[in-house]
């Protein structure tokens, strides 16, 4: 990590360097995890261990695809943890089961609080209004596109405005004895947003506050407009290779990276990763496109940090965190991560997040007129066992398996049902 100078040395007064003692060693795990993840998030723990000789991080790093299930186990059987990777669709179940602290004491005396950004906050406390975890990132979905690819095929990546353009790019580009294709579909791990993203986008009253129950009450699986989306999510499955049922981050990475599908819906995350794989004229993002309302309903993803509820060192976990979530070291962690930063002082000192590729999502934040930031029902029971019941049906679904008025019907009487 390129070393912050004097600005660490102004961390170091702020946050304080433990005192001479006994060592404390912390068990930190994240979950969404890479390799080049662990190596910044080592690089942190190493920076941080220089300021503080007295505490030692573990860092724990399961693989991408098991980590959820991983933590959930460790936490069920009380395992030696003591900072955790909180994720947008996790936090309601950790809260829950009484496995997370409540940082508001900690956060009070915190000077570097005052420069969160108000969406920091909002995802902060997004259960029973209490801030259970400090956000680290934020992911907003946008369109990556091979431009190299993209333009042997006469597609211009700014064309793609709509959902009906993205569609005829992918037609146009998908020819199977050439291994080319053209939609990069997401299978596993959370796979719900993908069609959601696209299918919200063609509903003219959409609810950005819930985006499975519509301002009058129904689900939003009863919409016909709903189900135009999801019609139009399954043509675009049918550009891409039939093993992408089974894709998750990585497999969406490496098929980008590869060529064979050059049109891809992503975080910026990805970002960081691809400017290690590809020259930085290979691809560009633009703006997600919208769908026949003009809008789209966009969510908002986020991961953060917090402290295990029978954790023995809290003190120095808060440590920790604090010390990551300082502007200078969320700054440079999401510059080389890829996502969104958490400070205000970031954005209105460092054009890198409103510039180049991250122009895309400068646009996007600059109307919200068009693009409208909406919100999963994390705080419903019924959120926990969701995931895994829509996977599972969206398989069946597109290997034709099942049809869509089934789909749809399954999950509106999941989502309405007591």
């Amino acid at each position: 990590m390129k070393k912050v100078g004097l600005l660490v040395l102004t961390l170091v007064l702020a946050i304080g360097i433990v005192s001479l003692g006994e060592t404390i060693t912390l068990n930190f795990m994240q979950v969404l995890t890479s390799p080049q993840r662990t190596a910044w998030w080592e690089q942190v723990i190493k920076d941080f261990e220089a300021l503080n000789p007295n505490i030692k991080i573990n860092l724990i790093s399961p693989p991408y695809e098991q980590a959820d299930n991983k933590l959930t186990t460790m936490l069920m059987g009380k395992q030696p943890l003591d900072i955790i990777e909180v994720r947008d669709y996790t936090i309601k179940q950790l809260v829950d089961n009484g496995w997370l602290t409540n940082l508001t004491p900690y956060i009070a005396t915190w000077s570097a609080s005052k420069t969160l950004i108000p969406l920091a906050w909002q995802a902060a406390k997004t259960v029973n209004n209490t801030p259970y975890m400090i956000p680290q990132s934020f992911f907003v979905k946008a369109l990556f596109v091979r431009t190299d690819i993209l333009a042997k095929y006469g597609i211009n990546p700014n064309d793609l405005k709509t959902w009906q353009d993205v569609l005829d790019a992918c037609q146009k580009l998908y020819n199977p004895s050439k291994n080319q294709y053209g939609w990069d579909n997401r299978g596993r791990n959370s796979p719900f947003i993908f069609p959601d993203t696209l299918a919200t986008s063609f509903v003219e009253n959409a609810n950005p506050d819930n985006l499975y129950i519509l301002p009058n009450g129904q689900t939003i699986f009863t919409s016909p407009q709903y189900k135009a989306g999801w019609e139009m999510y399954i043509k675009l499955f049918k550009t891409s290779p039939q093993d992408s049922i089974n894709w998750g981050f990585d497999s969406q990475v490496n098929s980008f990276v590869s060529g064979v599908t050059p049109i891809l819906m992503q975080d910026p995350d990805t970002v960081g990763l691809l400017n290690t794989m590809l020259d930085k004229d290979q691809y560009t993002v633009v703006p997600l496109p919208v769908g026949p309302t003009g809008k789209a309903y966009p969510n908002y993803g986020f991961n953060g940090l917090g402290i295990v509820s029978y954790s023995q060192h809290k003190e120095a976990a808060w440590k920790f965190i604090a010390y990551v979530s300082s502007p200078e070291v969320n700054a440079w962690f999401n510059k080389n991560y890829g996502p969104l930063p958490i400070s205000s002082v970031t954005y209105e000192n460092d054009p890198y997040f409103s510039t180049g590729v991250y122009s895309a999502w400068a646009y996007m934040m600059k109307h919200p007129e068009k693009y409208i930031f909406s919100n999963y029902p994390f705080n419903s029971p019924k959120w926990p066992g969701w995931p895994s019941i829509q996977q599972a049906d969206m398989q069946s679904l597109l290997l034709g398996n099942i049809s869509l008025d089934a789909v749809l019907a399954k999950w509106n009487n999941y989502w309405s049902s007591k």
